[in-house]
Parts: structure tokens; sequence; C-alpha cells
């Protein structure tokens, strides 16, 4: 099976709408909002209806405009990512038609992390005076700051109530988070937003899915599609490149390989297409040959 970086963002964005899924006709959620012309994006921006509560803990605190920064499982929050946040929300609030349009306490900021951010948290302890207090399992608000901030702590939230973001991560236990994790996904499979938050988790923690002693019956059946269709496309692509890589190898023989005609060898996905030409390529007796053949001539 071929591996690809696991794209953890876009699986945070689909998670944050599960999660508020039950208030979402109050919110709107603008992904890699632009604060600028040019590239300068807030991970997420959550837009509240005036005067509703969100039931959610790690929601309670959302005000008018709410900014969400995530980081990667592998990586904390540092110092200079703190001040980049509240940049953001700085650019966002002075961007605003007229000024003081919004207010800073309409603008809460909320830094989504898995790893406990030890040196931040001793810095603005030491130069702000702050208080970290935790609210909510894995939600901890920090006082005295410009802006109202909370820190979560992915793998220390609620597992019953953030059933999806309390388990995006890549060290999930069989019956303990992969089980209730299938049975909240069940119903929900053709959703695109579940589609995606699942897909992630199943990608992170690719190996626990494949100990098939250890899922039980009812899981096993559940991402069974899944599983097969992950596995005969690692199959299937691992047969392509065996023939491009043959291809190119018995055209090699006979001279230099022009990089436009390997780059359409590459790119061909076509597993006949390819066979043909393999044979096309072993009976060829110069590469001139197999390019009016395959009519990829350049001439």
């Amino acid at each position: 099976m071929e591996h690809k970086p696991l794209q953890w963002h876009p699986a945070f964005q689909a998670v944050l709408q599960i999660e508020l899924e039950a208030e979402k006709e109050y919110l709107q959620f603008h992904e890699e909002f632009n604060l600028t012309k040019k590239p300068l994006q807030i991970d997420t921006l959550i837009i509240k209806e005036s005067g509703r509560k969100i039931e959610k803990s790690f929601g309670r605190i959302f005000s008018r405009y709410n900014i969400v920064e995530y980081k990667n499982p592998e990586v904390s929050f540092g110092i200079h990512d703190f001040f980049k946040v509240n940049g953001y929300a700085c650019l966002y609030q002075a961007a605003a038609e007229r000024e003081v349009k919004i207010l800073p306490s309409e603008i809460t900021i909320t830094l989504v992390v898995n790893k406990y951010p030890d040196k931040l948290i001793k810095f603005l302890r030491e130069t702000y005076g702050s208080e970290i207090t935790e609210e909510f399992p894995g939600i901890y608000y920090i006082s005295k700051l410009l802006f109202k901030v909370q820190l979560l702590i992915i793998h220390q939230l609620s597992p019953e109530e953030t059933i999806w973001l309390s388990r995006l991560r890549s060290d999930l236990e069989i019956q303990k988070d992969i089980e209730p994790l299938a049975k909240a996904y069940k119903g929900k499979e053709q959703d695109p937003v579940y589609e995606a938050a699942m897909d992630l988790v199943i990608r992170a923690n690719w190996k626990k899915y494949k100990e098939g002693c250890d899922l039980c019956n009812a899981l096993e059946e559940l991402f069974a599609d899944k599983l097969e269709q992950r596995e005969q496309l690692g199959i299937e692509r691992g047969i392509e490149r065996g023939i491009e890589r043959s291809i190119i190898e018995l055209l090699s023989e006979l001279g230099p390989v022009p990089d436009a005609l390997r780059e359409r060898i590459i790119l061909q996905k076509d597993v006949n297409v390819l066979t043909a030409w393999l044979k096309l390529a072993a009976r060829s007796k110069s590469i001139a040959d197999f390019q009016k053949d395959t009519g990829s001539s350049t001439s």
C-alpha cells in the first residue's frame, strides 16, 4: 500500500461540523478564511448567531466571531503560534468596514492540539499573569489576554461528549475508541463530512484496522468495503508501477528515454494500455518506433 502524508486539517474541519451538528443552523463555518487579499488564512472561522448558546462544552465560550486554530497530533502550540493566532484575530477585527464594528469581546480564540503546550502556558503565566483553569475535561480557559482564549487538548476531551474530536488521533484503541466511532459512523457513510473524518481516522490508525483478530464482527463488517477498496487500490497501483518500470527499462536499452515520453508512461493508469505498451516496448527496434506505434511521436 502506498502511504501518503495524512491530511489532518480537512478531517478536523469535518469533525468540528460533526461535533456542532446540533447547532449547525445557527453557525456559519468558513474554512481557511482569507484575512487579506494575499494568502493569510484562519484555520476555521465560526460565526454564531447572536444570543444563541452552544451546548457542546467547547462551544460554551463562543461569542459572535470564533477563530479556531488546529495543530496536527505530532505538533504542539508554540509561543510564535500563539501570537500568530492573536494576530489573525486583530486583523479580522481591523478588517471591519468601520472602526470598532467588531468588539474584542465578540471574538474568541480556540487552540486545538493533542499535546499540552507547557512552554506556551509557562510563558503566558510569567508574561501576562494568565490563569489557566480546566472548565471541562480537556478544555482550559486562559485569562488576562486581549481576547477570550480556550485550549482544547484532544486526548483529554470527554470521549462521550466529543465522540469524534477526542479521537482525531493516530493512537486509537480498538474497544475504547474505534468501536464507538464505528457506531457513530453507521448510517452516515454517504455524508461527505462524516466520510472525510472517518477516512482520516482509518488512514491514521491503519495498522489497528488491519488487526482482524481484534476487530469485532460488527466493526469488521462496517469497514469491510473500505479495507477491501484500499487494498485493491494498493494492489492495482503496484501492478501499474511495475509495468511502468518495465516499459521504461526496455526503452532505455534502445536509447535515452525523452522526459515527455517517460511522463506519459507514468501518467497512464489503464493497466490494459500499459500491458499493450509493454509488449510494444519489447518488440520495438527504436524509441521512435515505440512512439509511432503508441501515437506519442513528437515529430
